[in-house]
């Protein structure tokens, strides 16, 4: 009888150490966000957004106010459609600027916005019109290698060398 009372707090234990560890993995991953605050949807569109995921976070000032809800492709104007899920207690103005930014160097990207001065604020399915692409570093290093190769050669510099 003994035996099997340890076995069932030994076994509650585990169970519970188990749900801590699921628990904490999903919050690294960026894959659960506990906040049950209401929401409402605005929409950004982007001609390249990198490495962007859905679940982002969406952040300004470096406080998180917000998630990204879904990315999609249209195939109309050939732009990603980002549709972000902002806590209805943060307001923006209409005029405000979303960009896709890197935590770091190689970090993870998210979206940044940068509130404007008009008076009206964003609603629930309002669209953000100026937008911001993410920075590809591979795109960076290319105009970088392309403008070098484009330069003309420096020529010697003058007497240097020349026998008298």
């Amino acid at each position: 009888m003994q035996k099997s009372r340890h076995d069932v707090w030994v076994g509650l234990f585990v169970l519970i150490g188990a749900a801590a560890i699921l628990f904490l993995a999903l919050r690294a991953g960026n894959l659960l966000s506990l906040n049950f605050g209401e929401t409402y949807a605005v929409t950004a569109r982007f001609d390249n957004i990198g490495g962007l995921k859905p679940r982002a976070a969406v952040k300004s000032a470096g406080v998180v106010i917000g998630r990204v809800e879904s990315i999609t492709f249209d195939s109309k104007t050939f732009q990603a459609r980002v549709q972000l899920q902002l806590e209805k207690k943060f307001e923006f103005p209409k005029d405000s600027i979303a960009k896709i930014l890197t935590s770091g160097l190689l970090g993870e990207q998210y979206i940044g916005l940068e509130p404007g001065a008009d008076e009206k604020v964003l609603v629930a399915n309002d669209t953000i019109k100026q937008t911001q692409d993410a920075v590809v570093l591979e795109n960076l290093i290319s105009q970088f290698l392309y403008s070098k190769a484009a330069e003309p050669a420096a020529p010697a510099a003058a007497g240097a060398g020349a026998k008298k």
